[in-house]
This record gives structure tokens, sequence and C-alpha cells, in this order.
């Protein structure tokens, strides 16, 4: 397909960003181009997807393709934070079986949003390298750039050069417009880590002939150093490892030799007991593969006429399988912040100040919750207030303030402190619960407590609920932590939150943003 001189959107990159912001933005009737080096289908990590998938794959018409293709249903996630006691288990599908998730092959599933964004109108090249980016006035300060045109080079040894008004870019880990020109990537020294992964056929899995079978399995190595991810796939499982890097480097001197990777691979397999007895029947297949695990985020995803979305933008461990889900979040915050500009819902100023809190609140929240993770991996405390800009910080626990006990009302700022005692709240929705423990709690207290609509309760309330009996001291503090973290979901995350008085109309045919006094509108 041949690449126009000029698109009204151009989108660099066709993974699951750059191809929900191409499909979203051509839902709406504009002329959209989206440019990707690679040819489709292509490898990529990151094979666990959460429910919140669901919803925004709805919007672009792509659940029941992704449904129909026979991915492996994701019933939930069992977490092994401690081999001195039993795991944690996220279910999915209880009270509501069609919120199943899926473990995908990334080929496949990053091909289906790719096709899916040219069937909307997107026109998709692939085999396509962007060169430089050129602006508008090259000389202003860099948060000032307003690309207008950038240079292409195909595979086929074409090239040239094309124009557009917005650009959304999308193009993974390179971040064009972050490491290029902004220069504002800003790594997170606590999530600092390299992972080491392969696949197996012949495995046992987890929970059979319970509501949890062949859920994925998440480990924490047992000398504290990492953790490993099992994560079944239709035909074979994932099984990784991921490692603080510093440890990594001093493990890996004793190994040498043609099979050197193998080896040190099996040997942190041998720290994870549960992965190991579920790998007791497998053959491994392939070559242990190996990627820096670096987090990272920017103060600034926007710009005068540009977005940028996913990997592009910002990275965070992928302990809680949330790459897609920000990739999502990113590609239709892009496209609803376009869609407002051009529709005149506000000025193009306030449409990139908004695409820039709404994807720093949206990483900002998950990251608390894997350094809550990690924190009980590896015991120790993570000081990270100098790794995120403070604002989102703010941002993001504007939803989770009103449940800490004595916080909510005396500190608008964040603090150490804060930070701490939140991670010690979010280490409850992973807390070592399953659902037969959540069925005997339940006849023991009032069924409301339970319930998704029931009040929120504080620590302190809970315990004094919970007297002297654990079991439901932690069930409740499980369910009031998801409770509290639910703006990670769709339905509080894109119908109801607002930044500086707009928030995102999620309208096909209308997609934009609208402001606080129109919302009933």
């Amino acid at each position: 397909m041949e690449i126009p001189e000029y698109s009204d959107i151009l989108v660099i990159g066709g993974g699951p960003a750059g191809s929900y912001a191409a499909a979203a933005l051509a839902c709406e009737g504009y002329q959209v181009t989206l440019l990707e080096k690679e040819h489709f289908p292509r490898y990529h990590i990151g094979e666990s997807l959460l429910p919140s998938c669901r919803p925004f794959l709805r919007f672009i018409d792509a659940e029941q393709k992704v449904d129909n293709f026979g991915f492996l249903v994701k019933v939930g996630a069992a977490f092994k934070f401690d081999r001195n006691k039993r795991e944690g288990y996220t279910d999915f599908i209880n009270p509501n079986p069609n919120n199943a998730a899926w473990n995908v092959t990334r080929a496949d599933f990053d091909e289906l949003l790719l096709r899916n964004a040219a069937q909307h109108g997107a026109r998709v090249v692939e085999g396509v390298t962007v060169g430089a980016i050129k602006f508008a006035d090259p000389d202003v300060e860099p948060t000032k750039f307003q690309p207008v045109s950038l240079e292409w080079k195909s595979d086929q040894g074409t090239s040239g050069e094309i124009r557009f008004k917005y650009l959304v870019d999308a193009s993974g880990r390179n971040g064009l417009m972050s490491t290029r020109y902004l220069k504002n990537r800003h790594f997170n020294q606590a999530l600092r880590s390299v992972a080491y992964w392969g696949y197996w056929t012949g495995q046992e899995m987890y929970a059979p002939g319970t509501s949890r079978e062949n859920a994925i399995w998440v480990e924490a190595l047992t000398d504290e150093s990492g953790w490993a991810w099992f994560i079944p796939l239709t035909d074979k499982v994932s099984v990784g490892i991921v490692l603080k890097e510093e440890v990594a480097k001093e493990k890996k001197k004793g190994f040498s030799g043609p099979n050197a990777m193998r080896d040190f691979y099996n040997s942190q397999l041998s720290l994870v007991p549960g992965v190991t007895k579920f790998l007791q029947p497998a053959t491994f297949h392939g070559e242990v593969m190996t990627a820096g695990d670096y987090s990272y985020s920017a103060p600034v995803h926007a710009g005068p006429n540009y977005r940028i979305a996913g990997d592009a933008g910002a990275f965070i461990d992928p302990y809680f399988s949330s790459g897609v889900h920000l990739a999502f979040n990113g590609g239709l915050t892009a496209a609803a912040t376009i869609g407002a500009s051009i529709r005149g819902d506000c000025t193009e100023e306030e449409a990139a100040k908004f695409h820039t809190a709404k994807v720093g609140a949206s990483y900002t929240r998950f990251m608390i919750v894997v350094l809550a993770a990690y924190r009980q991996i590896l015991h120790q405390s993570a000081s990270v207030l100098t790794d995120v800009e403070e604002d989102n910080y703010d941002r993001a626990f504007s939803f989770i303030r009103p449940v800490i006990q004595g916080m909510a009302d005396t500190n608008k700022g964040v603090t150490e402190d804060l930070l701490q005692s939140t991670m010690d709240f979010c280490e409850y929705a992973m807390g070592m619960t399953d659902p037969e423990m959540h069925a005997e709690v339940a006849k023991r207290v009032d069924p409301q407590l339970l319930a998704h609509e029931g009040p929120l309760k504080s620590v302190e309330e809970i315990k004094a609920i919970a007297g002297d009996d654990m079991e439901v001291e932690i069930v409740l503090r499980r369910v009031q932590a998801r409770k509290a973290l639910e703006a990670l979901q769709w339905q509080p995350n894109f119908r109801g939150e607002m930044f500086e008085g707009l928030g995102i109309r999620l309208e096909r045919g209308k997609l934009g943003l609208k402001r606080a006094e129109a919302e009933g509108q």
C-alpha cells in the first residue's frame, strides 16, 4: 500500500497502542495512516491480559474477534508471595463468567488488532522505518515542539516524507518523541529488572477440576531476588524469571560455556517450587530469551498536535499484566483528545494536558500496586517518590485516599508515609485468599460487607468487625482494597474521571472530551 503525501492523523507503530488509536480515530471518520516497521505477525512478549481489556476491545468492535480466535481463557491469577503461606488468588469470573480475560500469543493478538484498524478504514503500511520528525518551529523549547511531517523509508527501497495535522507516537520502547526529541524519559530505579523466559509443553496446570483451573501462576523466588511467571497458552506455557538487575549480574557470573544461559535459567527456576512442580513432566522448547525490564515514565505525554501512547511514553514492570491495558488506555485517550481538538470541545493545549494527566495517573496507579507487591517479594522498603511526577501521585491517590485511615482530610499532598500506608493497604488486594475462603467468611459476616456495592470501611473499622477472627479480617481487607483500586478498571476510569474540568466523552461518532458542567447534557 502506498504512503500518501498527507494524512490528517499519522500513527507510528502498529502495536496495541497504535492499532487502538488508529481504529478509534478511523471509526470517527478521520483520515488515518499507520506506519509499522515490522511485517505482522511478529513475535512479542506480554501474553497475559486483564479483564479491563474487554470493554476497550468492545469499543472498537474487536472483542468478539478476540473471543472467536481461540485464545486460552484466563479465569484469574494466583500469586505466591511467601513460600510459608498459601497463594493469593484474583478471581476474574466470579460472579460474572463473562469477565474472563485471555492469555494470548501476541503475534496473533497484535495482528488481529492491526487488521481491525485497517478494517475500520485506517491506511496501514508495514515494513516502514520512520526517520527524522520535522517541526513547525524547531527552535522553540521542546515542550512546544509541534510535529508537522516525518521522513520514512520502506524495506522495499522506497522513501519519502509525509505531512500530517496530528501525530500519535506509539513507537514502543524506542519512544521517538520522548527519547530523540523531548529527552524526558526517566527510569524508575526501584523497578530496574531483567527478564529471562522460554516456552514449555506437557506441563501440569494450576488447580485442576476447580473454578481456578489453568489460571496463571506468579511466584516469588525463595531467595527474595525476584519473581517468576507461569502463563498457560493454547499449546504451551510461557515461563519467565524477573530479577533485579544488579542481582542478575551477580548471579550470572557463575555460569559460562555454550549452555550458560539455559543453565542460569534453570538455576533460577529451582528457586520457585510451585513452577518447578508444574514443569516436572514438561519439555523445554527453543531458547531462553532475555530483555531489560526497565520501568520508566515521562512528565509529558502530549504537546501541540501530538500524543504519546503505550510503551513509547511509559512502561511498568509486567507483574500485574498491565501492559496491554495501559496501551489501550493511552490509545483511547490519544484518540479522544485528538477528536476533542478537532471538534472544538476544548483547546489543543487543554486536550494535550488532559492526555498527559490521564496517562500519567493510570501509570502511577499500577506502579503503586506493583511496588506493594515488590515490597512483599523482596522484603525491602521502596522509596520511589523521586521517580514519578508528584502531580501524578496526587491524581492516582484521589481514588485511594478515602480508604486510608486518618489521611484523607489532613494531607492533600503525597508524602512517603502516605505512599507506604497505601502500599500496606494495596498488599491486601493480592491477599492470601481464595473463593472458598470468601464463601466461609460470608457465612459469618453481614453479606453487605462483601458486596461490590457495599460500603468502604477503614482498616480500623475492619479490625473492629473481625475481632479475633483473622480469616474475616483478611477477606474484608482484600474486598476493601480491591474496591479502592477499581480506578484501574473501565467504568470509573473512562466514564467518571475528570482532569481540570474535562472528562472523556466515550461515544462512537462523538469521541472527544466534555466539560464537567456539560456532563448531564
